[in-house]
């Protein structure tokens, strides 16, 4: 085993073991959260470190970008899981479809329009989480918290779709546990079992509240390179 690889599985198992301490002081399975590594924008040493850490599950936020990295990986590492974790163009609904296992940035019905055509057109069906924007950030994409029961309901009756989890980015100046907490009764009063939220700054806070995913990536990987 390499350095860099012991490197990253000793900073992974301090993630796995800082989620499971928050998880049981919260009365929660450890098994319940799982770990996505956000590899968007990282080196590719740095995916194939993470890879010889049997490390399997990613965030990325460009199609174009993680279809260049991993479909050309995904027959040596058949359990990979990727998940779009960026906002996402209509006309590059059936590349995600295409490639990723889960897409968390549904937010509108147009996207829930294209995502249909391409579900239909391929025969895959990834998972789908609506985007909330709980602070209501003229700047971030995501639902308005008050809009969430209705376009729940269009996606469920126009659509056919059955929504998988809900995710949220607080804003960078607040609290995160309020947002955490308001996402977490969003999914409750709307029969929805999984909650993609918490990053490296705050995911021990996330699981307090419920999240059944965090995306962790400087803590993971390390501080991106700037160029």
């Amino acid at each position: 085993m390499t350095d860099a690889v012991t490197e990253f599985a000793a900073r992974r198992n301090d993630i796995l073991k800082r989620i499971g301490t928050a998880a049981r002081a919260a009365d929660r399975s450890v098994g319940d959260v799982a770990l996505v590594g956000v590899s968007k924008k990282q080196p590719e040493d740095r995916i194939e470190t993470a890879l010889a850490s049997g490390h399997r599950v990613f965030g990325e936020s460009r199609v174009q970008e993680a279809e260049a990295r991993w479909s050309p990986r995904r027959v040596d590492y058949p359990d990979l899981e990727l998940r779009l974790i960026g906002p996402l163009q209509t006309n590059k609904a059936e590349q995600a479809v295409a490639l990723f296992d889960v897409i968390e940035t549904l937010d509108r019905l147009k996207l829930a329009r294209a995502l249909r055509k391409a579900m239909d057109r391929t025969g895959r069906c990834p998972s789908l989480y609506v985007q909330v924007n709980t602070g209501e950030e003229d700047q971030k994409a995501g639902i308005a918290p008050h809009d969430v029961p209705d376009f729940l309901e269009n996606l469920r009756s126009e659509f056919g779709f059955e929504i998988d989890g809900l995710m949220c980015i607080p804003p960078v100046d607040e609290p995160a546990g309020p947002h955490f907490a308001l996402l977490a009764d969003l999914a409750a009063a709307n029969a929805i079992a999984n909650l993609s939220m918490g990053m490296s700054d705050d995911f021990e806070t996330a699981v307090k509240f419920g999240a059944t995913s965090v995306r962790v990536g400087s803590a993971l990987f390390g501080t991106r390179p700037s160029a």
